[in-house]
């Protein structure tokens, strides 16, 4: 099958399976004579695979590691564990800092009359500058 019949197939623009290729993460089953990659039904199964290790936010470096761990047979899934432990860990650390993000713009817009005055701590904090200074 040609790129347009995989993406739709597996849910993936085209740009991104070229991308996936062009790092290594998929390889065309075949090229014909004239240049047109030829994929097949393992690509598709491949392209599913990373579209789905992609949506739970697993990194390149991860999808190939876990790709590879897919295509063990020999694989001992305490590995795969492990690869998904350390993903959840950077998701609980993403989300600490975004509770951080979102407690400071919370305070902001507390201490922010909201009013005509021209004083705004969320300006002010924006800039560097302590709250009630005054603009630079």
């Amino acid at each position: 099958m040609k790129i347009g019949e995989l993406a739709g197939r597996s849910g993936l623009p085209p740009k991104t399976i070229r991308y996936y290729e062009d790092i290594g993460l998929v390889r065309p089953a075949t090229r014909q004579e004239n240049g047109y990659r030829a994929y097949g039904d393992r690509d598709v199964r491949v392209l599913r695979f990373l579209k789905r290790a992609r949506g739970l936010g697993f990194g390149v470096a991860d999808c190939r590691e876990l790709l590879s761990l897919y295509e063990d047979r020999d694989r001992a899934s305490a590995d795969v564990k492990a690869v998904a432990r350390r993903q959840v860990a950077d998701i609980d650390r993403k989300i600490a800092e975004l509770q951080g993000m979102r407690d400071s713009l919370t305070d902001l817009i507390d201490r922010c009359h909201g009013d005509d005055r021209p004083d705004c701590p969320i300006l002010d904090d924006l800039a560097g500058l302590e709250s009630g200074s005054g603009r630079a």
